[in-house]
């Protein structure tokens, strides 16, 4: 930590050697790394912390950390590429697996103070999350996402800029891509975004191609707004199953769920969000089942009502499932 007599720099993180990932270390087991002293501003708690830079192997671009050691271990992340440590998934898919609520501010009020707070709270490498009680459909789904092996492709040169315009005149010795960038909704990440889990393309991806594989697809019928819950235990009950519903949700409110219709003598329950986007987003996170009091219970989509035509856009009034 900076000198105490220095006030300006109270709150400043110094540190001996980045917390990093496989895949931006490199495949190089012998890395030199420059190391610059409160070199920027952390891009999530805005505190100046030490810079380190690298180069993770031979054809690859120079890599830098872009948030402080505090942040990186309050999510248990990579302080490059914001991927969990643990996983290698975008910090979204993680929380919605393991239904974890983000706590953090996301404003730039408090940020400092609460990553301050959070130094003093964390014991030498432990990561700041809880994910002790987390559900085992939920570990599987992240055991099932979560990538085993480095992917060294992401430390590949940025595109040349010059290339892109028709303009670069190195050819083979141009340090840089020479292919035309994509523009997608991939290509528009925000850092506070991914760091926080929230509103993340590459996340919504990953999930939605999981729960499309787990017969979760959503329907082309957009006034489904209902999920199926089937194989109840005995002993739930309706505040039982709309408790574990909205636990299992980070970031839905209660008033966004509808309704629940739980049928004891058939072990089953309707979930009935107000919102077709929320029930998606139940879908995904509930890809390899749901627990409740104990048990997985199966997970499906509900139906629309007899007779009821598909809609080609939302309606004001989303339709109530019926049936499994």
């Amino acid at each position: 930590m900076p000198p105490k007599a220095d006030i300006n720099k109270a709150g400043w993180e110094q540190s001996e050697f980045p917390i990093l990932c496989e895949s931006c270390l490199g495949d190089n087991p012998f890395v030199r790394m420059s190391k610059q002293e409160y070199g920027r501003s952390c891009g999530t708690c805005a505190r100046p912390f030490t810079v380190f830079r690298w180069n993770p192997g031979t054809g690859m671009r120079f890599k830098t950390t872009v948030v402080c050691q505090t942040c990186a271990k309050v999510k248990n992340v990579c302080q490059t590429c914001l991927l969990d440590l643990e996983y290698g998934l975008p910090t979204q898919v993680r929380d919605t697996a393991l239904a974890l609520q983000n706590e953090a501010p996301t404003s730039d009020i408090n940020r400092e103070y609460y990553a301050q707070n959070m130094e003093g709270k964390l014991d030498g490498n432990k990561s700041g999350l809880d994910s002790g009680r987390a559900s085992s459909a939920g570990k599987e789904m992240l055991k099932q996402l979560a990538r085993t092996d480095p992917y060294y492709k992401r430390n590949r040169p940025q595109i040349c800029s010059f290339f892109v315009k028709g303009e670069c005149s190195r050819g083979t010795e141009c340090p840089y891509r020479h292919e035309k960038p994509v523009n997608n909704e991939l290509a528009h990440q925000n850092l506070q975004d991914r760091y926080h889990g929230r509103n993340d393309p590459v996340a919504r991806k990953i999930l939605s191609i999981h729960a499309d594989n787990q017969g979760l697809k959503p329907p082309d019928d957009v006034t489904i707004t209902s999920i199926f819950l089937s194989s109840l235990p005995l002993e739930s009950t309706e505040l039982s199953i709309r408790t574990r519903v909205l636990q299992s949700l980070p970031g839905v409110e209660p008033t966004q769920l509808k309704s629940v219709v739980h049928v004891a003598k058939s072990r089953c329950a309707f979930i009935n969000f107000k919102e077709r986007s929320v029930a998606e987003k139940a879908a995904q996170a509930w890809a390899n089942g749901l627990e409740i009091d104990g048990e997985t219970v199966g997970v499906k989509w509900g139906r629309s009502r007899a007779g009821a035509k598909p809609s080609p856009a939302p309606s004001p009034s989303p339709g109530v499932a019926v049936s499994a």
